[in-house]
């Protein structure tokens, strides 16, 4: 069983070939919203980026989310704004039409949040317009190359630094999933790649290795609770 952790799986997920009704498409939206809740990316986020934005005092902030997908954690962000009485920016790239649209729908409450179809491998934005670029369970559907070339594109965008968050290659974090996940979870789509997902996924010296290939400084890999590892730089 732990061989299949020692190297990056390249096998596809549903999310990826296409192979899914538009009803499984959109019960992934959701219970994805209830897994980035309760699950640990919103709390990551907190205590990563927008605490780097309380660190340094600013009244003001922008981000692009990455592949974004219904814009949860840019909602995270603008009600934290509010609360700490910033004003927040916050654009959403999808490359997937209905993702971008979800972004709006679910962001009315946010006219700060807007959305952009986009290819994150050429992002439709100039050099230092943002603050922040972040991403978050995203990098694991690349090979490492594009990897690299992700991270050079929002390097280039964003003035201050990125923020990538995704899983942890490891068998706990697996086990857990595969196992109480098929009582919590009932999206099929969902309960195939997010297991898929976690053998896709990264030890932490080999994120810390392509943020170094990107020609990212100050590159930092942490360990973040549950399972997940977020690069700086």
């Amino acid at each position: 069983m732990f061989e299949r952790f020692k190297q990056r799986s390249n096998e596809l997920e549903y999310i990826d070939t296409g192979a899914y009704t538009p009803e499984e498409y959109e019960g992934c939206i959701a219970e994805l919203q209830f897994v980035n809740r309760w699950m640990g990316d919103a709390h990551t986020l907190k205590r990563t980026l927008l605490k780097d934005v309380e660190e340094n005092a600013l009244r003001d902030f922008s981000v692009l989310d990455v592949g974004a997908g219904s814009g949860e954690l840019l909602r995270v962000a603008a009600s934290w704004a509010r609360e700490t009485g910033r004003r927040f920016r916050g654009v959403g790239l999808e490359l997937n039409e209905r993702s971008a649209q979800a972004i709006l729908d679910e962001s009315k409450a946010f006219p700060e949040i807007t959305s952009v179809r986009g290819d994150a491998l050429r992002l439709p934005f100039g050099e230092d317009e943002f603050d922040y670029a972040m991403c978050s369970l995203f990098t694991h559907h690349f090979v490492d190359d594009q990897v690299v070339r992700i991270l050079r594109e929002m390097s280039r965008v964003a003035r201050r630094r990125i923020f990538v968050i995704d899983l942890h290659r490891d068998p706990v974090p697996y086990f857990f999933y595969t196992t109480l996940g098929k009582l919590v979870l009932k999206n099929r789509l969902l309960r195939h790649d997010g297991a898929l997902s976690i053998l896709r996924s990264f030890k932490a010296h080999e994120l810390f290795k392509l943020g170094q290939a990107a020609g990212l400084q100050k590159v930092a890999v942490e360990h973040h609770f549950p399972a997940r590892l977020v690069l700086t730089g």
